[in-house]
Protein backbone atom coordinates (compact mmCIF):
# COMPACT_ATOMS: atom_id res chain seq x y z
CA UNK A 1 0.00 0.00 0.00
CA UNK A 2 1.03 3.44 -0.80
CA UNK A 3 1.36 6.23 1.69
CA UNK A 4 -0.69 9.22 1.98
CA UNK A 5 2.02 11.15 0.39
CA UNK A 6 2.21 9.44 -2.85
CA UNK A 7 -1.80 8.70 -3.15
CA UNK A 8 -2.76 8.73 -6.01
CA UNK A 9 -6.23 8.19 -7.39
CA UNK A 10 -5.26 5.15 -9.57
CA UNK A 11 -4.21 3.75 -6.73
CA UNK A 12 -7.47 3.12 -5.61
CA UNK A 13 -9.29 -0.19 -6.93
CA UNK A 14 -11.50 0.86 -10.04
CA UNK A 15 -11.87 -2.40 -11.81
CA UNK A 16 -15.01 -4.14 -10.41
CA UNK A 17 -14.01 -7.60 -10.89
CA UNK A 18 -15.01 -8.86 -7.92
CA UNK A 19 -18.20 -7.70 -8.43
CA UNK A 20 -19.24 -10.24 -10.97
CA UNK A 21 -17.82 -13.22 -9.09
CA UNK A 22 -19.70 -16.03 -9.28
CA UNK A 23 -19.34 -16.09 -4.94
CA UNK A 24 -19.66 -12.70 -4.45
CA UNK A 25 -17.85 -11.42 -1.32
CA UNK A 26 -20.31 -11.51 1.69
CA UNK A 27 -20.21 -7.68 2.93
CA UNK A 28 -21.11 -6.28 6.39
CA UNK A 29 -21.18 -2.88 5.37
CA UNK A 30 -21.42 -0.92 2.09
CA UNK A 31 -20.64 3.12 2.28
CA UNK A 32 -21.74 4.98 -0.20
CA UNK A 33 -19.07 7.52 -1.18
CA UNK A 34 -15.53 7.93 -0.27
CA UNK A 35 -15.35 11.76 1.07
CA UNK A 36 -13.12 11.92 4.25
CA UNK A 37 -16.15 10.85 6.72
CA UNK A 38 -17.17 7.78 4.92
CA UNK A 39 -13.93 7.15 4.84
CA UNK A 40 -13.27 7.54 8.59
CA UNK A 41 -16.80 5.01 8.98
CA UNK A 42 -15.15 2.13 7.01
CA UNK A 43 -12.00 2.35 8.98
CA UNK A 44 -13.39 2.10 12.27
CA UNK A 45 -15.65 -0.47 10.72
CA UNK A 46 -12.91 -2.68 9.21
CA UNK A 47 -10.95 -2.13 12.47
CA UNK A 48 -13.97 -3.73 14.56
CA UNK A 49 -13.46 -7.22 11.85
CA UNK A 50 -16.31 -5.71 9.34
CA UNK A 51 -16.10 -6.32 6.11
CA UNK A 52 -16.28 -3.36 4.16
CA UNK A 53 -16.61 -1.77 0.59
CA UNK A 54 -16.42 1.91 0.28
CA UNK A 55 -18.70 2.59 -3.14
CA UNK A 56 -17.34 6.12 -4.84
CA UNK A 57 -19.15 7.35 -7.82
CA UNK A 58 -16.01 9.92 -9.01
CA UNK A 59 -11.98 8.51 -9.72
CA UNK A 60 -10.98 10.06 -6.87
CA UNK A 61 -11.77 9.68 -3.08
CA UNK A 62 -11.89 12.61 -0.43
CA UNK A 63 -15.22 14.81 -1.99
CA UNK A 64 -14.66 18.35 -1.00
CA UNK A 65 -11.59 17.56 0.72
CA UNK A 66 -9.20 16.00 -1.88
CA UNK A 67 -6.11 17.11 -3.95
CA UNK A 68 -5.95 18.11 -7.42
CA UNK A 69 -3.31 19.66 -9.72
CA UNK A 70 -5.24 22.24 -11.52
CA UNK A 71 -1.98 23.54 -13.03
CA UNK A 72 1.85 21.64 -13.11
CA UNK A 73 3.13 21.71 -10.10
CA UNK A 74 0.41 23.31 -8.24
CA UNK A 75 -1.17 20.94 -5.91
CA UNK A 76 -4.58 22.37 -4.02
CA UNK A 77 -7.89 20.76 -2.48
CA UNK A 78 -10.39 22.62 -4.13
CA UNK A 79 -12.43 22.99 -1.46
CA UNK A 80 -11.40 22.21 1.99
CA UNK A 81 -8.14 24.64 2.70
CA UNK A 82 -7.68 24.28 6.21
CA UNK A 83 -7.59 22.17 9.56
CA UNK A 84 -9.16 23.01 12.79
CA UNK A 85 -12.06 20.79 14.04
CA UNK A 86 -10.56 17.39 12.66
CA UNK A 87 -11.07 15.64 15.98
CA UNK A 88 -8.31 14.71 17.98
CA UNK A 89 -9.91 11.26 19.00
CA UNK A 90 -10.00 10.35 15.46
CA UNK A 91 -6.56 11.13 14.66
CA UNK A 92 -5.13 9.03 17.86
CA UNK A 93 -7.26 6.24 17.33
CA UNK A 94 -6.51 6.07 13.70
CA UNK A 95 -3.07 6.86 14.15
CA UNK A 96 -2.60 9.29 11.65
CA UNK A 97 0.84 10.18 12.00
CA UNK A 98 2.14 7.06 11.10
CA UNK A 99 0.60 7.38 7.97
CA UNK A 100 2.38 10.32 7.38
CA UNK A 101 -0.19 13.01 8.98
CA UNK A 102 1.43 16.60 10.03
CA UNK A 103 0.49 20.17 10.05
CA UNK A 104 1.32 23.38 10.99
CA UNK A 105 -0.60 25.39 13.71
CA UNK A 106 -1.58 28.66 11.91
CA UNK A 107 -0.59 30.89 15.01
CA UNK A 108 -1.10 34.53 13.39
CA UNK A 109 -4.47 34.15 13.21
CA UNK A 110 -6.91 36.64 11.63
CA UNK A 111 -5.34 39.76 9.85
CA UNK A 112 -7.98 42.37 8.21
CA UNK A 113 -6.81 45.66 6.76
CA UNK A 114 -9.76 48.44 6.29
CA UNK A 115 -9.70 51.39 3.89
CA UNK A 116 -9.05 53.83 6.48
CA UNK A 117 -5.21 52.65 6.05
CA UNK A 118 -5.27 50.74 9.32
CA UNK A 119 -5.33 47.11 10.16
CA UNK A 120 -5.43 44.73 12.79
CA UNK A 121 -4.12 41.57 13.27
CA UNK A 122 -5.42 38.91 15.63
CA UNK A 123 -2.77 36.91 16.65
CA UNK A 124 -3.70 33.26 18.50
CA UNK A 125 -1.39 34.16 20.98
CA UNK A 126 -3.43 36.49 24.30
CA UNK A 127 -0.72 38.70 24.66
CA UNK A 128 0.32 39.69 20.93
CA UNK A 129 -3.72 40.23 20.15
CA UNK A 130 -4.16 42.59 22.83
CA UNK A 131 -1.39 44.33 21.81
CA UNK A 132 -3.21 44.55 18.34
CA UNK A 133 -6.02 45.56 19.84
CA UNK A 134 -4.75 48.06 22.32
CA UNK A 135 -3.09 50.00 19.04
CA UNK A 136 -6.30 50.13 17.00
CA UNK A 137 -9.08 50.85 20.11
CA UNK A 138 -7.53 50.81 23.53
CA UNK A 139 -11.34 51.27 25.05
CA UNK A 140 -12.19 47.66 23.46
CA UNK A 141 -8.87 45.56 25.24
CA UNK A 142 -11.17 44.23 28.07
CA UNK A 143 -14.58 43.54 25.78
CA UNK A 144 -12.05 41.57 23.43
CA UNK A 145 -10.93 39.56 26.95
CA UNK A 146 -14.71 39.19 27.72
CA UNK A 147 -15.72 37.63 24.58
CA UNK A 148 -13.26 35.31 24.06
CA UNK A 149 -13.87 34.51 27.88
CA UNK A 150 -17.05 33.57 27.01
CA UNK A 151 -15.75 31.36 24.02
CA UNK A 152 -13.11 29.69 26.36
CA UNK A 153 -16.03 28.52 29.05
CA UNK A 154 -18.46 27.74 26.68
CA UNK A 155 -15.93 25.23 24.48
CA UNK A 156 -14.46 23.63 27.66
CA UNK A 157 -17.60 23.00 29.17
CA UNK A 158 -19.27 21.21 25.94
CA UNK A 159 -16.23 20.24 24.48
CA UNK A 160 -13.48 18.97 27.28
CA UNK A 161 -10.88 17.32 25.98
CA UNK A 162 -12.06 13.87 27.37
CA UNK A 163 -14.69 11.72 27.00
CA UNK A 164 -17.36 13.93 27.83
CA UNK A 165 -16.88 15.80 24.56
CA UNK A 166 -21.10 16.29 23.06
CA UNK A 167 -19.18 16.12 19.56
CA UNK A 168 -18.84 12.43 20.42
CA UNK A 169 -21.41 10.02 20.26
CA UNK A 170 -25.29 10.76 20.63
CA UNK A 171 -26.01 14.85 20.23
CA UNK A 172 -27.69 16.56 23.36
CA UNK A 173 -31.00 18.05 23.87
CA UNK A 174 -30.93 22.03 24.36
CA UNK A 175 -31.82 21.18 28.43
CA UNK A 176 -28.87 19.11 28.18
CA UNK A 177 -26.61 21.95 26.97
CA UNK A 178 -27.83 24.20 29.09
CA UNK A 179 -27.44 22.36 32.43
CA UNK A 180 -23.84 21.50 30.47
CA UNK A 181 -23.11 25.13 30.39
CA UNK A 182 -25.03 25.64 34.25
CA UNK A 183 -27.71 28.06 32.36
CA UNK A 184 -24.76 30.74 31.78
CA UNK A 185 -27.05 32.96 30.07
CA UNK A 186 -24.33 34.63 27.42
CA UNK A 187 -23.00 31.20 27.09
CA UNK A 188 -26.94 30.11 25.69
CA UNK A 189 -27.65 33.30 23.51
CA UNK A 190 -23.85 32.58 21.90
CA UNK A 191 -25.27 29.30 20.88
CA UNK A 192 -28.84 29.60 20.28
CA UNK A 193 -29.70 33.37 20.41
CA UNK A 194 -27.34 36.24 19.04
CA UNK A 195 -26.51 37.28 15.67
CA UNK A 196 -22.91 37.61 14.72
CA UNK A 197 -23.52 41.46 14.49
CA UNK A 198 -25.12 41.28 18.24
CA UNK A 199 -22.18 38.95 19.45
CA UNK A 200 -19.62 41.89 18.41
CA UNK A 201 -21.59 44.76 19.60
CA UNK A 202 -22.37 43.29 23.02
CA UNK A 203 -18.49 43.45 23.93
CA UNK A 204 -17.03 45.43 21.54
CA UNK A 205 -17.62 49.19 20.71
CA UNK A 206 -15.12 49.97 17.50
CA UNK A 207 -16.84 49.82 14.10
CA UNK A 208 -13.87 47.89 12.83
CA UNK A 209 -13.49 45.39 15.06
CA UNK A 210 -17.26 44.49 14.08
CA UNK A 211 -16.61 44.47 10.72
CA UNK A 212 -13.67 42.65 11.37
CA UNK A 213 -15.46 39.91 13.02
CA UNK A 214 -18.59 39.24 11.15
CA UNK A 215 -17.87 37.25 8.71
CA UNK A 216 -16.84 34.38 11.08
CA UNK A 217 -20.35 34.17 12.05
CA UNK A 218 -21.55 33.30 8.32
CA UNK A 219 -19.00 31.01 7.00
CA UNK A 220 -20.80 28.17 4.56
CA UNK A 221 -23.88 29.42 5.58
CA UNK A 222 -26.90 31.32 4.04
CA UNK A 223 -27.81 33.61 6.41
CA UNK A 224 -26.93 37.23 7.12
CA UNK A 225 -24.43 37.74 10.66
CA UNK A 226 -27.39 40.27 11.30
CA UNK A 227 -29.71 36.88 11.47
CA UNK A 228 -30.56 35.15 15.07
CA UNK A 229 -28.46 32.34 15.62
CA UNK A 230 -25.03 33.32 13.52
CA UNK A 231 -22.93 33.88 16.78
CA UNK A 232 -23.58 30.49 16.86
CA UNK A 233 -21.64 29.41 13.61
CA UNK A 234 -18.38 31.52 15.18
CA UNK A 235 -18.42 28.80 18.19
CA UNK A 236 -18.38 26.42 16.39
CA UNK A 237 -15.47 27.10 14.48
CA UNK A 238 -13.63 28.12 17.33
CA UNK A 239 -14.45 24.84 19.82
CA UNK A 240 -12.01 22.28 18.31
CA UNK A 241 -8.58 21.35 20.00
CA UNK A 242 -6.22 20.61 16.97
CA UNK A 243 -3.27 18.97 18.53
CA UNK A 244 -4.26 20.02 21.92
CA UNK A 245 -4.60 23.86 21.47
CA UNK A 246 -7.70 25.19 22.21
CA UNK A 247 -9.65 26.80 18.93
CA UNK A 248 -6.38 26.10 16.76
CA UNK A 249 -6.33 26.00 12.78
CA UNK A 250 -3.37 24.57 10.91
CA UNK A 251 -2.32 23.87 7.40
CA UNK A 252 -1.81 19.78 6.78
CA UNK A 253 1.38 19.25 5.20
CA UNK A 254 0.62 18.19 1.11
CA UNK A 255 -2.69 20.02 1.35
CA UNK A 256 -5.90 19.84 3.18
CA UNK A 257 -7.02 16.83 0.39
CA UNK A 258 -4.18 14.36 2.34
CA UNK A 259 -6.44 14.61 5.49
CA UNK A 260 -8.67 11.69 3.19
CA UNK A 261 -5.75 10.03 1.86
CA UNK A 262 -4.63 9.42 5.26
CA UNK A 263 -8.24 8.35 6.48
CA UNK A 264 -8.44 5.89 2.91
CA UNK A 265 -5.11 4.28 4.04
CA UNK A 266 -6.53 4.04 7.62
CA UNK A 267 -9.26 2.21 6.04
CA UNK A 268 -7.23 0.34 3.70
CA UNK A 269 -4.92 -1.00 6.25
CA UNK A 270 -7.73 -2.22 8.64
CA UNK A 271 -8.86 -4.67 5.45
CA UNK A 272 -11.54 -1.84 3.88
CA UNK A 273 -12.08 -2.04 0.09
CA UNK A 274 -12.26 1.83 -1.77
CA UNK A 275 -13.80 1.45 -5.31
CA UNK A 276 -13.99 4.27 -7.16
CA UNK A 277 -15.65 5.07 -10.22
CA UNK A 278 -18.88 2.78 -9.40
CA UNK A 279 -21.67 5.02 -8.88
CA UNK A 280 -24.87 3.99 -6.82
CA UNK A 281 -28.12 3.97 -8.18
CA UNK A 282 -30.33 3.28 -5.52
CA UNK A 283 -30.06 1.67 -2.05
CA UNK A 284 -32.03 -1.19 -0.36
CA UNK A 285 -32.49 -1.49 3.21
CA UNK A 286 -31.30 -4.22 4.70
CA UNK A 287 -30.34 -5.51 1.23
CA UNK A 288 -27.57 -3.76 -0.08
CA UNK A 289 -27.21 -1.55 -3.22
CA UNK A 290 -27.86 -1.43 -6.86
CA UNK A 291 -25.17 0.37 -9.31
CA UNK A 292 -25.73 2.18 -12.12
CA UNK A 293 -24.45 -0.41 -14.21
CA UNK A 294 -27.58 -2.71 -12.53
CA UNK A 295 -25.41 -5.13 -10.65
CA UNK A 296 -26.76 -5.17 -6.78
CA UNK A 297 -24.58 -5.81 -4.22
CA UNK A 298 -25.82 -7.31 -1.26
CA UNK A 299 -25.09 -6.03 2.47
CA UNK A 300 -27.32 -5.51 5.67
CA UNK A 301 -25.88 -2.54 6.39
CA UNK A 302 -25.63 0.36 4.11
CA UNK A 303 -23.90 3.70 5.78
CA UNK A 304 -24.15 6.81 3.35
CA UNK A 305 -21.47 9.74 3.21
CA UNK A 306 -23.94 11.32 0.63
CA UNK A 307 -25.88 14.20 1.58
CA UNK A 308 -29.21 13.64 2.69
CA UNK A 309 -31.10 14.68 -0.60
CA UNK A 310 -28.89 12.58 -2.78
CA UNK A 311 -29.32 9.77 0.30
CA UNK A 312 -33.27 10.32 0.00
CA UNK A 313 -33.13 9.88 -4.02
CA UNK A 314 -31.18 6.96 -4.33
CA UNK A 315 -33.73 5.50 -1.18
CA UNK A 316 -36.63 6.23 -3.37
CA UNK A 317 -39.90 5.23 -2.38
CA UNK A 318 -38.01 3.45 0.57
CA UNK A 319 -37.41 6.52 2.47
CA UNK A 320 -39.63 6.65 5.30
CA UNK A 321 -42.59 9.55 4.79
CA UNK A 322 -41.54 11.04 8.28
CA UNK A 323 -38.13 10.74 7.83
CA UNK A 324 -37.93 12.26 4.04
CA UNK A 325 -40.03 15.17 5.72
CA UNK A 326 -37.44 16.07 7.74
CA UNK A 327 -34.32 15.62 5.60
CA UNK A 328 -36.19 17.87 3.39
CA UNK A 329 -37.12 20.87 5.84
CA UNK A 330 -33.24 21.24 6.16
CA UNK A 331 -32.45 24.24 3.82
CA UNK A 332 -29.13 23.12 1.29
CA UNK A 333 -28.42 25.70 -0.87
CA UNK A 334 -25.04 26.97 -0.90
CA UNK A 335 -23.92 30.61 -1.11
CA UNK A 336 -20.07 30.68 -1.14
CA UNK A 337 -17.76 31.17 -3.97
CA UNK A 338 -14.70 29.51 -3.52
CA UNK A 339 -11.44 30.81 -6.45
CA UNK A 340 -8.28 28.40 -6.16
CA UNK A 341 -5.89 30.69 -7.45
CA UNK A 342 -1.82 30.63 -9.00
CA UNK A 343 0.39 33.19 -7.63
CA UNK A 344 4.00 34.57 -8.74
CA UNK A 345 3.77 36.33 -5.65
CA UNK A 346 1.79 37.16 -2.18
CA UNK A 347 -0.51 40.10 -2.01
CA UNK A 348 1.04 43.59 -0.89
CA UNK A 349 -1.29 44.99 1.50
CA UNK A 350 -1.31 48.72 1.42
CA UNK A 351 -1.93 48.97 5.00
CA UNK A 352 1.27 46.22 6.09
CA UNK A 353 3.67 46.46 3.01
CA UNK A 354 5.97 43.16 2.18
CA UNK A 355 6.70 39.87 1.13
CA UNK A 356 6.03 36.43 3.71
CA UNK A 357 4.81 39.19 6.36
CA UNK A 358 3.56 37.45 9.68
CA UNK A 359 0.07 38.51 7.88
CA UNK A 360 0.57 36.05 4.77
CA UNK A 361 0.94 32.66 7.54
CA UNK A 362 -2.26 33.07 8.91
CA UNK A 363 -6.25 33.57 7.69
CA UNK A 364 -6.92 37.39 6.15
CA UNK A 365 -10.11 38.77 6.05
CA UNK A 366 -11.46 41.31 3.06
CA UNK A 367 -13.95 43.36 5.58
CA UNK A 368 -17.55 44.55 4.78
CA UNK A 369 -19.11 47.61 6.14
CA UNK A 370 -22.60 46.67 7.85
CA UNK A 371 -24.16 48.40 4.84
CA UNK A 372 -22.18 46.23 2.14
CA UNK A 373 -23.16 43.39 4.57
CA UNK A 374 -26.86 43.77 4.06
CA UNK A 375 -26.98 44.87 0.04
CA UNK A 376 -24.29 41.98 -0.35
CA UNK A 377 -26.75 38.93 1.16
CA UNK A 378 -30.07 40.55 -0.05
CA UNK A 379 -28.46 40.82 -3.91
CA UNK A 380 -27.55 37.08 -3.77
CA UNK A 381 -30.79 36.36 -2.55
CA UNK A 382 -32.43 38.00 -5.46
CA UNK A 383 -30.34 36.07 -7.74
CA UNK A 384 -27.81 38.70 -8.38
CA UNK A 385 -23.97 39.33 -8.26
CA UNK A 386 -23.56 42.06 -4.85
CA UNK A 387 -21.54 45.00 -5.49
CA UNK A 388 -18.99 43.54 -3.01
CA UNK A 389 -17.70 40.24 -1.86
CA UNK A 390 -16.66 39.40 1.70
CA UNK A 391 -13.30 36.80 1.10
CA UNK A 392 -11.55 34.70 3.36
CA UNK A 393 -7.63 33.95 2.45
CA UNK A 394 -5.00 31.27 3.01
CA UNK A 395 -1.62 31.08 1.83
CA UNK A 396 -0.85 26.94 2.37
CA UNK A 397 2.53 27.72 0.16
CA UNK A 398 3.89 29.66 2.74
CA UNK A 399 4.04 27.26 5.33
CA UNK A 400 4.48 24.24 2.77
CA UNK A 401 6.60 25.31 -0.29
CA UNK A 402 5.87 22.27 -1.86
CA UNK A 403 2.27 22.77 -2.99
CA UNK A 404 3.58 25.20 -5.29
CA UNK A 405 6.82 25.60 -8.34
CA UNK A 406 9.49 27.34 -6.31
CA UNK A 407 8.74 31.53 -6.42
CA UNK A 408 5.43 30.82 -6.48
CA UNK A 409 2.32 30.23 -3.96
CA UNK A 410 -1.19 28.90 -3.76
CA UNK A 411 -3.89 31.22 -2.49
CA UNK A 412 -7.15 29.93 -1.50
CA UNK A 413 -10.54 32.42 -1.26
CA UNK A 414 -13.67 31.72 0.59
CA UNK A 415 -15.89 34.05 -0.48
CA UNK A 416 -19.78 35.44 0.18
CA UNK A 417 -22.43 35.36 -1.05
CA UNK A 418 -23.50 34.68 -4.52
CA UNK A 419 -26.25 33.23 -5.67
CA UNK A 420 -26.81 29.16 -6.56
CA UNK A 421 -29.10 30.63 -9.22
CA UNK A 422 -29.79 33.48 -11.17
CA UNK A 423 -32.35 35.24 -11.77
CA UNK A 424 -31.33 36.47 -15.13
CA UNK A 425 -28.87 33.81 -17.01
CA UNK A 426 -26.43 30.93 -15.63
CA UNK A 427 -23.40 30.55 -13.59
CA UNK A 428 -21.84 30.13 -17.05
CA UNK A 429 -22.97 33.83 -17.92
CA UNK A 430 -21.70 35.20 -14.68
CA UNK A 431 -18.90 33.08 -13.14
CA UNK A 432 -16.23 35.16 -15.18
CA UNK A 433 -17.99 38.96 -13.47
CA UNK A 434 -17.81 36.91 -10.04
CA UNK A 435 -14.11 36.04 -10.66
CA UNK A 436 -13.51 39.35 -10.68
CA UNK A 437 -15.34 40.66 -7.88
CA UNK A 438 -13.40 38.47 -6.02
CA UNK A 439 -10.36 39.77 -6.91
CA UNK A 440 -11.76 43.60 -6.57
CA UNK A 441 -11.98 42.55 -2.82
CA UNK A 442 -8.41 41.99 -2.46
CA UNK A 443 -7.62 44.90 -4.61
CA UNK A 444 -9.60 46.80 -2.41
CA UNK A 445 -6.77 46.80 0.04
CA UNK A 446 -3.77 45.85 -2.09
CA UNK A 447 -1.52 46.86 -4.49
CA UNK A 448 -0.57 43.73 -6.77
CA UNK A 449 -3.70 41.75 -7.75
CA UNK A 450 -4.72 41.30 -10.18
CA UNK A 451 -1.10 41.16 -11.27
CA UNK A 452 -0.01 39.05 -9.26
CA UNK A 453 -2.11 35.98 -10.53
CA UNK A 454 -0.83 33.50 -12.81
CA UNK A 455 -3.97 31.60 -12.95
CA UNK A 456 -7.11 30.77 -10.94
CA UNK A 457 -10.05 28.61 -11.05
CA UNK A 458 -13.73 30.02 -9.44
CA UNK A 459 -16.16 27.77 -8.38
CA UNK A 460 -20.13 28.59 -7.48
CA UNK A 461 -22.09 26.39 -5.87
CA UNK A 462 -23.23 24.70 -8.67
CA UNK A 463 -20.08 24.03 -9.88
CA UNK A 464 -18.99 22.31 -6.03
CA UNK A 465 -22.45 20.66 -6.51
CA UNK A 466 -21.20 18.97 -10.02
CA UNK A 467 -17.86 18.63 -8.72
CA UNK A 468 -17.57 17.00 -5.29
CA UNK A 469 -22.03 15.67 -5.60
CA UNK A 470 -23.04 18.12 -2.99
CA UNK A 471 -26.51 19.17 -3.49
CA UNK A 472 -27.03 22.64 -3.79
CA UNK A 473 -23.15 23.37 -3.39
CA UNK A 474 -23.48 23.59 0.49
CA UNK A 475 -20.36 22.60 1.85
CA UNK A 476 -22.03 21.28 5.03
CA UNK A 477 -24.76 19.29 3.62
CA UNK A 478 -27.35 21.74 5.30
CA UNK A 479 -27.19 24.68 7.61
CA UNK A 480 -25.86 24.57 10.80
CA UNK A 481 -27.58 27.34 12.47
CA UNK A 482 -29.15 26.52 15.63
CA UNK A 483 -32.22 24.88 14.21
CA UNK A 484 -30.60 22.42 12.48
CA UNK A 485 -27.92 21.32 15.58
CA UNK A 486 -27.40 19.06 18.79
CA UNK A 487 -30.22 16.88 18.54
CA UNK A 488 -32.39 18.93 16.20
CA UNK A 489 -29.94 17.32 13.20
CA UNK A 490 -30.08 14.68 11.47
CA UNK A 491 -29.19 11.19 13.26
CA UNK A 492 -26.97 8.33 11.78
CA UNK A 493 -29.50 6.03 12.56
CA UNK A 494 -32.39 6.32 10.18
CA UNK A 495 -35.57 4.58 10.55
CA UNK A 496 -34.73 2.63 7.39
CA UNK A 497 -33.32 -1.00 8.47
CA UNK A 498 -29.97 -0.75 8.35
CA UNK A 499 -28.96 2.43 6.59
CA UNK A 500 -27.31 4.72 8.49
CA UNK A 501 -25.90 8.55 7.78
CA UNK A 502 -22.38 9.13 8.21
CA UNK A 503 -21.54 12.93 6.57
CA UNK A 504 -21.58 16.40 7.45
CA UNK A 505 -25.45 16.43 7.73
CA UNK A 506 -25.35 14.76 11.30
CA UNK A 507 -24.15 15.88 14.50
CA UNK A 508 -21.80 17.81 15.06
CA UNK A 509 -22.35 19.33 11.74
CA UNK A 510 -20.16 20.65 8.81
CA UNK A 511 -16.29 20.79 8.47
CA UNK A 512 -13.35 18.15 8.15
CA UNK A 513 -13.93 16.79 11.46
CA UNK A 514 -14.26 13.40 11.02
CA UNK A 515 -15.75 12.23 14.27
CA UNK A 516 -19.20 11.92 12.17
CA UNK A 517 -17.85 9.15 10.69
CA UNK A 518 -16.84 7.55 14.05
CA UNK A 519 -20.18 8.29 15.53
CA UNK A 520 -21.79 6.18 12.58
CA UNK A 521 -19.38 3.38 12.50
CA UNK A 522 -20.35 3.35 16.49
CA UNK A 523 -23.97 3.03 16.07
CA UNK A 524 -23.92 0.52 13.57
CA UNK A 525 -21.45 -1.73 15.76
CA UNK A 526 -23.86 -1.14 18.51
CA UNK A 527 -26.66 -2.36 16.65
CA UNK A 528 -24.79 -5.05 14.48
CA UNK A 529 -22.12 -6.98 16.26
CA UNK A 530 -20.25 -9.58 14.98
Amino acid sequence: MGTARDYAPAQISSNPRFLGRRRPVKWDALIVGAGHNGLTCAAYLARAGKKVLVLESRNRIGGACTMEEPWPGVHMSPCAYLAGLLHPLVIEELDLPSLGYLWTPATNGLFVPFEDGSSVQLYEDDALCEAEIARLSPRDVSGWRAMNDLIRRTRDALRPPDERDVWIGEPPTREEIENRLHHDPEAIDLLFRWSMAEFVEHYLSDERLHIALLGQGVIGTNASPFDPGTASIRFHHASGRLGGIPGCWGYVHGGMGRVSFFLADAARRAGAVIQTDTPVAQILPGEGVVLETGAKIEAPVVVSNADPRVTLALLGNAADSAWRAKVESVPIEGCTLKLNVWLRELPEFRARPGQRQPHHFGQLNTPLTKHEWMQGYAAARQGRLPEHLWTEIYFQSVHDPGVAPVGTHTMSVFSQYVPYKFSSGSWDNHREAARKLAFAALARFCSNIPDAVVDSEALGPPDIENKVGLTGGHIFQGECLPPYMWSNRLRSRTPMPGVYLCGACTHPGGSVIAINGRNAAMNVLADEPI
